[in-house]
C-alpha cells in the first residue's frame, strides 16, 4: 500500500474526491451513520484548508484506508457536536493538541484471510497519522470514536486514555479518549524519535 498525507491543496484532487467516496462508502454506507452530505460524497465543515488528511491507497491506486487531523485551536468535530462526551472535562484548545477522526481502513481486496496483512496495514496507517501529528507539532490527539478503535490502538501498544465514559451515539457506544505521543507510543509503533523529543 501506499499513503499519503497532507492538507488537500497538497493532494491530487481526483484522490480528494476518491476519499469524499470512501467516506461515505464506510462511515454512511456500512457503518450507518446518520451524516448531512449528498448521495455517494462524504465531506463535513471541518474538511477545510488547513485540515491534514492521511490516506491509503492500494496497489490498485484504489483509496482504501484514511484518517483526519484538526487543530484544537480552531473549531473540531469535538468541540462542536460532541462535547457531552467529555463529561465535564474541558476541551483543548492548544496548537500541540490535535483532534484524529474519520479513521478507517479496509480489509485487503486481494480475496482470503489476509488477518497479518490487515494488522501490518492498519499499524502502518496509525504509525503514519502519529509521525504526521508530530511534524505538525503535536504531542497528544484528542479522539472521539466507537469503543472498538480504543482497543485496537491499546493493542498496538499506543499510550490510549479516556476522558470519560463510553455513551450510546446513534446506537453504539462511543467514547472520547486521549493518545498520547510519548515514548511509550513512538516505541509501539516503532517511530524514531531524537534523544531531546524524549525529555518532554
Amino acid at each position: 500500500m501506499r499513503l499519503i498525507t497532507g492538507m488537500s491543496s497538497e493532494i491530487n484532487q481526483n484522490v480528494m474526491y476518491g476519499l469524499a467516496e470512501y467516506r461515505y462508502d464506510i462511515f454512511v454506507r456500512k457503518m450507518g451513520w446518520p451524516l448531512n452530505c449528498p448521495e455517494g460524497f462524504e465531506q463535513d465543515e471541518f474538511d477545510r484548508p488547513d485540515t491534514v488528511y492521511a490516506i491509503v491507497l492500494d496497489a490498485d491506486n484504489k483509496i482504501c484506508g484514511c484518517a483526519r487531523l484538526l487543530p484544537t485551536n480552531k473549531p473540531y468535530l469535538l468541540s462542536e457536536h460532541f462535547v457531552h462526551l467529555m463529561g465535564g472535562a474541558s476541551l483543548p484548545n492548544h496548537s500541540q493538541t490535535w483532534e484524529l477522526s474519520r479513521f478507517a481502513i479496509s480489509p485487503s481486496r486481494n480475496g482470503g484471510s489476509h488477518s497479518a496483512r490487515n494488522w501490518a496495514d492498519t499499524v502502518a496507517l496509525v504509525r503514519n497519522v502519529i509521525t504526521t501529528a508530530i511534524d505538525l507539532g503535536a504531542n497528544r490527539l484528542i479522539a472521539v470514536s466507537a469503543v472498538g478503535n480504543e482497543r485496537l490502538l491499546k493493542r498496538m501498544g499506543v499510550n490510549v486514555h479516556r476522558i470519560s465514559i463510553p455513551q450510546w451515539v446513534d446506537q453504539k457506544p462511543v467514547v472520547a479518549f486521549w493518545i498520547e505521543i510519548d515514548q511509550q507510543t513512538r516505541s509501539a509503533l516503532d517511530i524514531d524519535c531524537p534523544s531531546w523529543a524524549l525529555s518532554k
